[in-house]
């Protein structure tokens, strides 16, 4: 099975597009310790030919062109695409707004939770993609799911959800309810086991995780491979950053460093190769020179990048 991050950064991408902070202006000046990065968006192949995606950045289209395996076949019919399916981990902007460049009536299928299918179904914008074409179909928490195309084709890819502690989409937040969570409900952030139907190893995919409990540690326990939220590196960093009010935990996002951040937490459960995605444009691990990369490094983390690929 191929995994490839063609977008490794949190909403906004990196350089964000009004942002002058310190890494920002070097991406903008073209700095070679920090690259730039899309948003976040995870592609899956078992066989190599057919292809599923893990979330729908707004930079689907810079995505596709820069990854040969997205693009039509040079052989292939005057439209087409190797994009047979569609499974989103929550209904955050940058996870969903680029279903609407995937319009013009190709077939292909969504996967998400019924939460999540709610919020597509209640903006009428999202009919663009004419349900009758673009298939909806429900996740369930819990369950193994054979991803097919429209056709009911296997693809290949396996996946497994689970619910992890996480936010409503900022556009959905009540107000009224902000000491309940501003309205999160169960399927607003789920966690996916991706495996192949004929391979033995997974790898786990959480770009959206505000805490980590014992269940989740279980679950993860001696994996082969783990792309996890890391969002910020300290839970006040937009605010130190002059960026921001937010703190990482407002926003649905565990901090990395500190007793309860994600590198210590995922320290001595045996997992083979960790990554961190989502990160966001105020991180300092995006630095390759900074301290923070090496700290993280030294704890067995790598730094996800667009077009990094994994081979399971």
């Amino acid at each position: 099975m191929r995994l490839k991050i063609i977008g490794s950064a949190a909403g906004g991408g990196f350089p964000q597009w009004n942002c002058n902070y310190r890494l920002s202006r070097g991406a903008w000046s073209g700095s070679a310790n920090v690259r730039p990065r899309t948003q976040s968006s995870l592609a899956a192949s078992a066989n190599g030919s057919d292809w599923v995606l893990f979330n729908a950045s707004p930079d689907i289209r810079q995505q596709i062109a820069a990854t040969p395996e997205l693009q039509p076949r040079a052989e292939g019919p005057l439209r087409g695409t190797p994009i047979r399916a569609v499974v989103l981990t929550n209904a955050d902007v940058d996870h969903i707004a680029g279903l609407l460049s995937l319009r013009e009536r190709e077939p292909f299928a969504i996967y998400a939770t019924r939460r999540v299918l709610q919020v597509l179904e209640t903006n009428s914008i999202f009919n663009v993609l004419d349900p009758s074409i673009v298939q909806r179909r429900e996740l369930v928490l819990g369950q193994r799911t054979d991803i097919l195309d429209v056709k009911h084709l296997p693809t290949g890819i396996v996946i497994e959800t689970f619910p992890v502690r996480g936010k409503v989409a900022l556009f959905l937040e009540d107000q009224t309810k902000a000491a309940d969570g501003f309205g999160t409900e169960e399927g607003d952030t789920i966690g996916l086991r991706i495996s192949s139907l004929t391979g033995d190893q997974a790898a786990f995919y959480i770009p959206g995780c505000a805490r980590i409990d014992h269940a989740l540690k279980q679950r993860l326990s001696g994996a082969s491979c783990l792309l996890f939220d890391g969002t910020v590196f300290t839970d006040d960093e937009m605010i130190a950053a002059g960026v921001g009010a937010k703190t990482g935990a407002r926003m649905g996002h565990l901090h990395i460093t500190g007793e309860d951040g994600s590198m210590l937490s995922f320290a001595d459960i045996g997992i083979e190769r960790k990554i961190y995605v989502h990160i966001n444009n105020t991180n300092p691990i995006l630095e390759e020179t900074s301290l923070e990369r090496a700290t993280v490094q030294e704890a067995g983390w790598e730094v996800a990048f667009d077009g990094m690929e994994v081979r399971l």
